[in-house]
C-alpha cells in the first residue's frame, strides 16, 4: 500500500467540483469540496464521524442547530447522529477538505455540483483505493 501523500491545502483550494473522493482507506475516507457564495452541503445526519478543515472563505458550520462562524483554518468535527450543515457566507468559494470515518462515498465520485450529488443515491460499497 502506497496511502495518500500530498499537499491537501494546494488540493482542496485548486478543486472546483462540489464533491470529489480522494481517497478512500478501509476506515476513513479523504474528499475535497467547493461551495459557491450562499451554496451549502445540505442539512445532513451520518451514522459515522466527520472532519472539516477550511482552507479559503468563510461560512458557517451548523451542528445540531448551534451555529458557529468559520473561516479558513478552522477544523470542525461532527460527531456520528449530529444533524449538521455547512454554508458557504461569503463573496469567494469556500474550499474545505472533509474526512469521514468510516468511509461514506464510492471511492473515486466526483460530483460537479449539489445538484449532481443529490441526484446520484450512491454510497460506499466496500471498495477502497487501493
Amino acid at each position: 500500500m502506497h496511502g495518500f501523500v500530498r499537499n491537501i491545502e494546494t488540493t482542496a483550494v485548486m478543486n472546483e467540483e462540489f464533491r470529489r473522493v480522494l481517497y478512500t482507506a478501509t476506515h476513513c475516507q479523504l474528499v475535497v469540496m467547493a461551495l459557491k457564495p450562499t451554496e451549502e452541503i445540505g442539512t445532513e445526519v451520518h451514522t459515522l464521524d466527520q472532519f472539516f478543515r477550511v482552507e479559503q472563505g468563510t461560512g458557517e458550520a451548523m451542528i445540531d442547530g448551534v451555529r458557529s462562524a468559520i473561516q479558513a483554518g478552522f477544523a470542525v468535527i461532527v460527531p456520528a447522529g449530529a444533524k449538521h450543515n455547512i454554508i458557504n457566507t461569503g463573496s469567494v468559494p469556500l474550499k474545505l477538505y472533509t474526512i469521514y470515518a468510516p468511509p461514506n462515498h464510492r471511492d473515486g465520485v466526483m460530483h460537479h455540483t449539489r445538484a449532481d450529488a443529490e441526484a446520484d443515491t450512491e454510497h460506499f460499497d466496500g471498495h477502497t483505493t487501493e
